[in-house]
């Protein structure tokens, strides 16, 4: 997913796409992934609750280094079947030089469920 600049859009396109910050609470392989992933649960607070997704960020990550890691992801798309899983969040990165993701991270703790703005 790169290339040339996205069409200009205004600031009330930016505020439908609620991105939200959750703590990773569990992290597991998924080894029937077409591509190698894992899947997490994240917790975004009490408003929001845990959700579940899958994430192919096995490149630079662990099971047991996400968990605890706090990571941005877009909460209100619907859910997306995902082989047999049901992914309910989009975890956001960014590609590094091998285009390999790079999971996005405030810089400092803050409270789940804090949305980007």
């Amino acid at each position: 997913m790169s290339g040339g600049l996205s069409e200009q859009i205004v600031f009330d396109d930016f505020l439908k796409v609620d991105i939200r910050v959750g703590t990773v609470i569990e992290a597991e392989p998924y080894p029937e992934a077409r591509k190698p992933a894992f899947k997490l649960r994240i917790d975004f607070g009490p408003e929001i609750g845990v959700k579940k997704t899958s994430a192919q960020v096995t490149k630079h990550y662990t099971c047991e280094g996400l968990v605890g890691k706090q990571v941005a992801a877009v909460v209100n798309f619907p859910p997306r079947q995902i082989g047999k899983f049901m992914s309910e969040v989009l975890t956001l990165g960014f590609p590094d030089e091998g285009g390999e993701v790079v999971l996005i991270e405030p810089g400092k703790p803050v409270p789940n469920g804090g949305r980007l703005y």
